[in-house]
C-alpha cells in the first residue's frame, strides 16, 4: 500500500448524518486522505461538529474532528482552512436534496464521489463498484463540467453484484431472483421506529426492489464512447426490513446460459480479484468474495465486519428446482454498501490519476 508523503485534503456533505458519521470514522486514519471541511445543512453550519451532531457510532468522536466547525454545502463555503478548495468531496447527503447540490458543485469545479442516488443514471455519471467495472471511471472524462460526479450504488445492489460479477463474466447469467432481509441501518437514523421493527419483518422498502433491478444492468453493462451498454439480464427483487442492526442478506436464484458445474461456481468465487486487489488500494479486501461451506453461514452477527466490513459472504450453494443454482450472500450495508464502498472509489480514482 502506497503511503503519500502529503495527503489529499477531502469534505464530506451531509457530514453530520449516519453515513456522514461512518465517512468520518473510516477517514479518520486514512492513509491517502485527510478530512478538512464537514458540511451539512442550514441548520448545523457554523456550529462545532460535536454540537450539530448526534454522534451514533460505536468509536469515540476524536477531539479535533468534534472541534471543527461545520459549513454549508455551498461553492463559496467549502474551502479549507487555508482557503482551497478540498481535492475531493464524499457526499453523505440525502436524496431529497443530493442532486441539485452536487451538480452546483461539479460545476463550480468539485469532484464528487456519492452515495446519493440522484445521479445514478446519468449518461455520463460512473455507477462504480471497484471491483466490478472499474473500466467505468473513464466516463468521467466525458462529462460536460468542470468537476466530476461518480456515484456509490445502493447498499444491496452492491453485496448481490459482488457475488454475480465473477459468475456472470465466465457463465453468463440470464434470470436473477433475489430475496433481502435488509438491516435496519440502511434507512438512517433513527430509522424505523422500534414499534414497527421489534419482533416484526416489514416486507417494503421505499424503491429498494427497483434499485436492485436496475442498477446492476448498468454495473455490469459494457464500457463505450457513448456511455455504457447495459447487460442483459432478468432481474426480480423482493426486499424486506429486518431487526438486525448492521448487515443485508440476500436469498438469490439464478439461471445462467450455459449452466456451469458448483465447484465451476465456487472456483470462480474464491479466485475472484480485481484492479483494488491488484493495485493493494487501501480499503481493498484481500479476498472480495468469501465462500463458506457450512450450511448455518453466512450470519451477519459473525461475518458482517469480514475484512473490516469490505468482503462478501456468501454460502449455502445448491441446485434449484426452478433455477439453475440459489444461494445466500451477505454484505456489510453501511460499510462495504455505503461510506466503505465509496471510500474504495475515491482510492481507485486516485491509483487511476483522477483527482
Amino acid at each position: 500500500m502506497e503511503k503519500l508523503d502529503k495527503k489529499i485534503k477531502v469534505g464530506i456533505l451531509g457530514a453530520t448524518g449516519s453515513v456522514g458519521q461512518k465517512f468520518v470514522e473510516l477517514l479518520l486514519n486514512h492513509p491517502w486522505f485527510e478530512i478538512s471541511v464537514l458540511a451539512a445543512s442550514e441548520r448545523s453550519a457554523g456550529k462545532k461538529y460535536k454540537e450539530a451532531t448526534n454522534w451514533i457510532m460505536s468509536t469515540i468522536l476524536p477531539e479535533q474532528i468534534g472541534e471543527m466547525v461545520v459549513t454549508n454545502c455551498t461553492p463559496d463555503k467549502l474551502l479549507t482552512e487555508a482557503g482551497e478548495k478540498p481535492e475531493l468531496l464524499f457526499s453523505g447527503l440525502d436524496a431529497s436534496v443530493a442532486g441539485e447540490i452536487e451538480t452546483k458543485l461539479a460545476e463550480a469545479g468539485f469532484k464528487i464521489v456519492s452515495n446519493a442516488r440522484n445521479h445514478r443514471f446519468d449518461k455520463y455519471v460512473p455507477l462504480m463498484i471497484p471491483e466490478v467495472n472499474p473500466e467505468h471511471l473513464e466516463l468521467i472524462k466525458k462529462q460536460d463540467t468542470s468537476g466530476a460526479i461518480v456515484t456509490n450504488p445502493n447498499c444491496s445492489t452492491i453485496g448481490m453484484v459482488m457475488a454475480l460479477k465473477p459468475l456472470h463474466e465466465k457463465f453468463e447469467i440470464e434470470t436473477v431472483n433475489v430475496s433481502t432481509m435488509q438491516a435496519i441501518s440502511g434507512g438512517g437514523y433513527p430509522g424505523v421506529p422500534g414499534m414497527d421493527i421489534l419482533d416484526n419483518v416489514v416486507p417494503y422498502i421505499g424503491s429498494e426492489e427497483e434499485k436492485m433491478e436496475t442498477e446492476p444492468l448498468k454495473i455490469l453493462g459494457k464500457f463505450s464512447e457513448e456511455g455504457i451498454v447495459e447487460t442483459s439480464m432478468n432481474i426480480s427483487a423482493q426486499c424486506n426490513r429486518v431487526p438486525v442492526i448492521d448487515g443485508h442478506m440476500e436469498c438469490i436464484q439464478i439461471k445462467f446460459k450455459e449452466k456451469p458445474s458448483k465447484e465451476e461456481i465456487i472456483n470462480a468465487w474464491k479466485e475472484f480479484k480485481s484492479e483494488p486487489q491488484r493495485m493493494n488500494l487501501p480499503s481493498a479486501p484481500e479476498n472480495p468474495v468469501h465462500y463458506f461451506t457450512e450450511e448455518r453461514f453466512p450470519q451477519p452477527k459473525t461475518h458482517r465486519n469480514l475484512e473490516k466490513g469490505m468482503a462478501v459472504s456468501v454460502g449455502r450453494l445448491r441446485e434449484c428446482s426452478i433455477f439453475d443454482y440459489k444461494f445466500v450472500v451477505l454484505s456489510h450495508n453501511t460499510i462495504r454498501g455505503a461510506a466503505g464502498g465509496t471510500i474504495l472509489v475515491a482510492e481507485l480514482m486516485k491509483a487511476k490519476e483522477l483527482l
